[in-house]
């Protein structure tokens, strides 16, 4: 084991008054029994930022609910058939989890025993840079030979690769990912032999989990080297029908397009739409993928995105969202965007459509009875008001009555 430490004072995520208040809790019912795990160990480690905390104890799910509660602390038991509490301390959330073991796996889902040896539990993790402990005091325990990966941040699956893909095939989507986020060089090449020769197993995945893993994936800084990667080893044909386009991904990032549904959308072309239900996509995005499918609006917005003025009337009538997924898309394509694409995203994105001034009712006082007349009328002024780049008053609009 090398002989690493943290050193409290440089990470305030360590010394914040919540996160002492938890471990200070956990510690009175077991001195030395928790220690922080996973991606906060990661983080600090390669300098990435920490965002989630999370604890591993060997007191039971009992003992440690018990152990916070008496220190004023609120517990929710958020994932306790596997041995998951979160403890909120001043509006910050830490999930605590009991050391455990495999007892038996099938591929998507594990059925666990509790544990104290520290070595089991790292062992049931994926990869060895996530099975790192930290104690409250900086110290480093490292069970699987993690640290040696984190100067060169390699993906290394703990053990045989091909058993922690067995336990859960997810696993091969979150190589990806973590590689995506984390990963620099040459890409292990266990871990690659493993993924490809096991893709079948994908089809066990559900779809929210399959698609919750791909957003992050996306998310990364720039996920191109692991798109090209899930591509040779047909990773991104098992899951997704085809292997996908990572040069336009890549133009993408160049753009400053950091939004994963868009990368999606670039990455899967013409059959993003047509996977909407196979990913269980929420309404919203479901409504983005489309609108980003659609040709018309893309070639409308294609043919009036240099003019100001049809730029706003574009985003008045589809919104900010799906005039600026468009515009990233058309500027996407092989060729060089055009002069002015950078203004007229941020244009796209922070233009504040006015709401048309007139309503029924105001054409109703005006003397225009209810139907198809009035609606004609209304739609006429509000053309006239798109027309006059939303200057004209609600006085005006009267008027041209």
């Amino acid at each position: 084991m090398m002989a690493v430490r943290l050193n409290p004072a440089d990470h305030d995520w360590m010394t914040a008054p919540a996160t002492r208040r938890v471990m200070s809790a956990l510690d009175a019912a077991a001195a030395g029994g928790s220690r922080f795990v996973g991606g906060s160990v990661r983080n600090a480690l390669l300098g990435e930022p920490v965002a989630d905390i999370d604890i591993a104890t060997i007191l039971t799910p009992e003992a440690a609910q018990a152990a916070l509660e008496a220190a004023g602390i609120a517990v929710h038991p958020t994932g306790i058939e596997h041995g998951t509490l979160t403890a909120v301390a001043d509006h910050h959330p830490f999930e605590v989890t009991t050391l455990r073991r495999d007892v038996s796996t099938d591929g998507r889902r594990a059925t666990v025993s509790f544990t104290t040896d520290w070595a089991e539990d790292a062992a049931r993790r994926d990869f060895r840079i996530n099975a790192l402990y930290a104690g409250m005091t900086g110290e480093i325990f490292d069970y699987v030979g993690g640290i040696a990966d984190i100067p060169d941040r390699r993906i290394v699956f703990i053990g045989k690769a091909e058993d922690r893909i067995a336990e859960d095939y997810l696993r091969i989507l979150r190589f990806f990912r973590f590689y995506a986020r984390y990963g620099q060089g040459e890409p292990d090449a266990d871990a690659v032999r493993a993924c490809t020769a096991m893709t079948d197993g994908l089809a066990q995945l559900s779809a929210e989990r399959v698609s919750a893993e791909t957003k992050k994936l996306l998310a990364a800084p720039d996920p191109v080297s692991a798109l090209r990667l899930m591509a040779e080893t047909g990773v991104s044909a098992a899951l997704f029908g085809g292997m996908g386009d990572a040069e336009r991904v890549e133009r993408l990032v160049r753009l400053g397009a950091d939004d994963p549904l868009i990368r999606f959308s670039g990455w899967m072309g013409e059959r993003a739409a047509g996977l909407i239900t196979q990913l269980k996509l929420s309404n919203a995005e479901a409504l983005r993928l489309r609108k980003k499918s659609d040709p018309d609006l893309s070639r409308n917005i294609m043919d009036k995105w240099p003019v100001r003025a049809e730029l706003e009337k574009l985003v008045y009538r589809h919104g900010n969202q799906a005039v600026a997924d468009q515009l990233f898309l058309i500027f996407s394509a092989p060729e060089e965007p055009p002069e002015g694409w950078g203004g007229a995203i941020a244009h796209a994105l922070s233009f504040d459509a006015p709401v048309f001034p007139l309503t029924g009712a105001d054409l109703k006082r005006a003397g225009i009875a209810a139907g198809p007349e009035m609606g004609d009328t209304l739609r006429r002024l509000e053309e006239a008001w798109i027309d006059s780049r939303f200057r004209l008053s609600k006085a005006d609009l009267l008027n041209l009555i």
